[in-house]
């Protein structure tokens, strides 16, 4: 059964051409260690909720905007093989240096593992 790993992140918008680059770079990782799918989309019609939404989700400040993301797998099994593989990569781990300061704020991260509930 599919798996998703999704997330959400605050990225300041003077950096989206730089995240974009890192991200690519990030997906061509995950795509050849076996991830079937990664996209990542930029907030175009993202509203403050009153309540909860996602600019309040990761504490969005002025000047940034939400990437709303997901990564495809085969299943959960697949999902723990493959993360384990990107994790050890060096390539990811020197991207994601804080001293190479990467374009976001990945402490306001929000990222999850999904199981397909419904598929039309």
């Amino acid at each position: 059964m599919p798996y998703v790993d999704g997330f959400i992140v605050a990225v300041p918008k003077k950096n989206l051409e730089a995240y974009s680059r890192l991200s690519k770079k990030c997906g061509k990782i995950w795509r050849e260690y076996g991830a079937l799918d990664y996209r990542e989309w930029v907030a175009e019609d993202v509203k403050v909720g009153k309540v909860t939404s996602f600019p309040r989700a990761v504490k969005l400040k002025p000047g940034e905007t939400v990437v709303f993301a997901w990564i495809t797998y085969k299943s959960r099994a697949q999902r723990d093989k493959i993360n384990a593989k990107v994790m050890a990569d060096p390539r990811l781990n020197e991207m994601m240096d804080p001293k190479s300061k990467p374009p976001f704020d990945g402490k306001r991260m929000i990222y999850g593992g999904f199981e397909s509930l419904v598929r039309v």
